[in-house]
């Protein structure tokens, strides 16, 4: 058993190295992350959810140094409608799907939660809120994450076919995708621009997570709710700051967002790894029914609106 564990850590070693190289991209590590799971199973299975967030975290915080504040700003005003407007309408539409489709009620509100604001984050501050089960956090996860997985191919494809600016394209995935790390990888495949309004315009979306948890403690009825901001979102506007008034050499700056880039790209390789046959039965009909519709609709209407308005 020890050889086995010690056999694939060595395996996944060298392919995270691999992501490091290049000619390696967002997408094709995630894909390498998926195969690698289905072949040989997920890795390090006591340290790689905790290894896996705080990666992300820096990473993102990393990508701030590549933006002025104004910027950020800029970012997070436009997309500050489609952000209110997106969420709610999410929240309400799958209540609607789930009542329809009969999924447990919780399994269904931590879907629409994931959906509307920012996937496994999302989820993760929910379920305790409403006392989640295991097994309804486990289905909600799973879901979000099959389609997280197929969003990083298929947005970049859609953007060129659709002709959509950068900006036009930050804005969309950061609306229509769920996980920040897919957003980013999404919008860094189409390019530098959409990469900095894409990441502006999802944290920005993610500090919903508190206002939502509060309406969640409400409507359930959990007065002891818990919930909280994450701090890394704060760290990124100060990173942004940091960027814009501290006249550190520009060299320096440009290796921190480097550095960034890759820590995502090794980010989606284990998000990717984590995905097991286990978790995929674990989904079941209905809540990927429910899923994925949610995810359409909200990718349709955002897409359109888009298009009308920039």
């Amino acid at each position: 058993m020890k050889t086995s564990f010690t056999w694939q850590s060595i395996v996944y070693i060298v392919l995270i190295l691999l992501c490091l190289a290049p000619f390696i991209s967002p997408p094709i590590a995630l894909a390498l992350g998926l195969a690698a799971a289905l072949t040989i199973g997920p890795p390090f299975p006591k340290h790689r959810g905790k290894i896996t967030r705080i990666l992300l975290q820096a990473s993102v915080v990393g990508l701030g140094f590549g933006m002025s504040f104004s910027q950020v700003l800029e970012a997070g005003r436009d997309g500050i409608l489609f952000t209110i407007v997106t969420i709610f309408g999410t929240l309400a539409l799958g209540y609607l799907l789930g009542k329809l489709l009969k999924v447990e009620f919780k399994t269904s509100h931590l879907i629409s939660c994931g959906t509307a604001i920012c996937g496994g984050s999302a989820i993760a501050a929910v379920a305790p809120v409403i006392e989640a089960e295991e097994d309804q956090i486990s289905v909600s996860l799973g879901t979000v994450f099959i389609l997280n997985s197929l969003a990083l191919f298929i947005f970049p494809l859609l953007g060129a076919a659709f002709h959509l600016t950068q900006h036009q394209f930050g804005i969309w995935s950061a609306i229509a995708i769920h996980d920040t790390s897919s957003v980013v990888g999404a919008a860094a495949k189409y390019g530098e621009e959409a990469l900095q309004i894409a990441t502006t315009v999802k944290l920005a979306r993610a500090l919903w997570i508190a206002p939502v948890a509060m309406l969640t403690a409400w409507f359930f009825s959990e007065k002891s709710a818990r919930f909280y901001i994450p701090p890394f979102i704060l760290l990124f506007l100060v990173a942004s700051v940091v960027r814009t008034y501290v006249p550190l050499p520009e060299a320096f700056y440009e290796s921190v967002v480097f550095l960034a880039k890759k820590g995502l790209t090794v980010t989606l390789f284990l998000i990717g790894a984590s995905l097991s046959l286990k978790t995929i039965r674990s989904v079941g009909v209905k809540p990927l029914i429910q899923g994925v519709i949610l995810w359409v609709v909200i990718s349709v209407v955002s897409l359109l609106a888009i298009l009308t308005i920039l």
